[in-house]
Formats: C-alpha cells, structure tokens, sequence
C-alpha cells in the first residue's frame, strides 16, 4: 500500500486554516445543559453473575446520555482490585457497538476500570430514535441531519460520550480525577471532542487513528470509510452547496476540538492510511491545545494505525503521566 497524502516533513508542518462556527461554544453548551436537565435517573449496573472469567467483574450498565436516553455500555472491573480506580471510558470505530464484553479485557489486565460506551444505531444494544429519514441519509451516519446541526446524528453521539464521562466520575469504584477517554477511528475522534467538551473531567487522551477530523479534507482524499459518504451525498445532490455542508459538520470536527482539549493526548497516525488521511490527523494534532501532546507516527501502518503495538505505547505513556491503575 502506498503513502497516502503529504510525506512526513510536510505533515509535521501542515497547519491549515478552516473557520469555526461562531456559535459553537454556545451550541456545545447548550446541546450538554439540556441533555443533563434531562436525565431521569442515575447509571445502572447489573452484574454478569456467569462471566466465565475469573480476573474481572463484568456489569451491563446504562447510563442516561442525549435527551436522557439510555446508553448501553460494558463496566468491567479488575476483580479484587482496591479502588478507587483510573478508568479508560473507550469509544467505538464506526458503524461498530460495544458488541461482546469478553473483547475488551486489557484495560483491566493492567489494573484500569473500563467501560466499553455503545455507538447509537451502529452497535446492537443503544438504538437511535431520532435516526434521520430525509434526503440528507445517504448509507451513513454522515449525512444524517446535514440540514441543521441541531439535527445531526453526531450531536446526539458525542452528547452520549461526554455523559459517559459523567457516569464513571460518580461511581464508587472509579477515582473522578482520573478519567481517561480512548478510542481508535470514530472512537479517537470522539476521545477528541469529549477532552474538549469536559477539559475539566478528563485527566488524559488516547486519540487513535482518529476520524472524524477535518471533514473537507478526508473528503476529498479518502478512498474508502466513511469519509466517502460526504463525496457521494455532494455528488448525487449536485446543486447542494458544498460549503452549507462543510459548516454543518463544523460543529462536530476534531479541528475546532482540539483548541478547546487541556489534558495530556497520546496520538497516533499511519502514514498509508486510506480511510483517515494522515494529514486529517496532523491538522487536529496540531491544533492540540494541552502543553503535554505527543504522536506516534507508523510509517508503514494502513488505518490499523500500530495495532498491537500502540496499546503498549499508551500504557507506558499512562505511566509517565501518573495514570498507571498501581499509581
């Protein structure tokens, strides 16, 4: 597989300029403050009493997320460990759900609370009721709501990450001071925009791989993923105004996140990655406001970024934060 965008030194350099919606501090706000007015009740955990494992408590939980909605999610806690804990609230690749709890064991391998937060409409276990039936869908979740970003399918994601975020602070295993958001694709892009939208409840980034990152750029180079779906909604609806659709997905891009991000952020970029162009991914880094920011850089890596390798690179990087679960 060949080098998909700039080589390496024009990466490290490449910082453009894309225009943030006037409002969009005042629509994030907004957006949360009501999602949180309208909770009904608290998170709930039902223990797995049969979980064939002996190393770990599984719990299926639900915690209230947009419009107080319940959100599925997998707690799994390192049995017989003394809390209170750090925990990793890891967010999902795209059109992917929390699927089977026993896929994600290595966070508590290394001591760490984790909970696993179900995708709306793309797992199994979260539906989206609100899911968009207008010509604006076209075979993604992209383009849903592109009329109004009051009504795009990411709002009411994103608004499910950070209240994830909401529910570990409150739970009595978990230590609130050290909430970790992780994910790799959709899920780094969404680790992103909750570093951003909770700077003050998340001690630490793993941004993997991230999508959902300058949206007019992945656009026009990726050749697969979802980023494709923008393409093909511009193409087939040829009079639509490219730039009315690009200031929609505005308010959901990694770019106009990451200057409002404090905490310490791992990244990671392959460099031969044709569904997260590796310059969408320095464009955010570099707009990274936290002082304590680094990258791994995969230089012969497609969209499996490091695979195995950069889970080992997070947990010692954890370690040099004061984020190790023995810490």
């Amino acid at each position: 597989m060949p080098l998909t965008d700039l080589p390496l030194d024009q990466l490290r350099a490449y910082r453009p300029e894309v225009a943030e919606p006037e409002d969009f501090d005042d629509f994030w706000a907004k957006t949360l403050a009501a999602a949180r007015a309208a909770e009904s009740g608290p998170a709930e955990y039902r223990r797995i009493a049969d979980a064939p494992l002996t190393g770990v408590e599984v719990y299926d939980a639900r915690f209230p997320g947009w419009a107080g909605q319940p959100v599925a999610a997998w707690l799994i806690l390192p049995r017989g460990a003394r809390g209170p804990l750090p925990v990793v609230v890891n967010y999902i690749g795209y059109s992917g759900g929390r699927g089977l709890y026993i896929e994600h064991l290595l966070w508590s391998a290394a001591g760490y609370a984790t909970l696993v937060v179900d995708s709306r409409g793309q797992g199994h276990d979260t539906p989206d009721p609100h899911q968009e039936t207008s010509p604006q869908y076209v075979g993604g979740f992209m383009t849903r709501g592109l009329d109004d970003p009051a009504n795009h399918y990411y709002r009411r994601l994103m608004t499910d990450c950070v209240r994830a975020v909401d529910a570990m602070r409150g739970h009595p295993a978990v230590d609130p001071d050290r909430v970790v958001a992780a994910g790799a694709s959709q899920g780094g892009g969404l680790a992103l925009a909750v570093a951003a939208l909770a700077p003050e409840k998340v001690a630490a980034a793993l941004v993997d791989v991230p999508f959902l990152c300058h949206f007019r750029r992945g656009a026009e180079l990726a050749t697969t993923g979802p980023y494709p779906e923008i393409a093909h909604y511009l193409g087939v609806h040829r009079r639509t105004d490219p730039d009315a659709v690009f200031a929609v997905l505005n308010y959901f891009d990694g770019l106009h996140f990451a200057p409002r991000a404090t905490a310490p952020a791992l990244f990671s970029v392959g460099l031969m990655d044709p569904i997260c162009p590796p310059s969408t991914v320095f464009a955010a880094y570099h707009r990274y406001a936290g002082a304590q920011k680094d990258i791994r850089v995969w230089h012969f890596a497609d969209h499996g970024g490091g695979r195995a390798s950069q889970p080992y690179e997070q947990l010692l990087w954890l370690r040099g934060r004061g984020l190790a679960a023995d810490g």
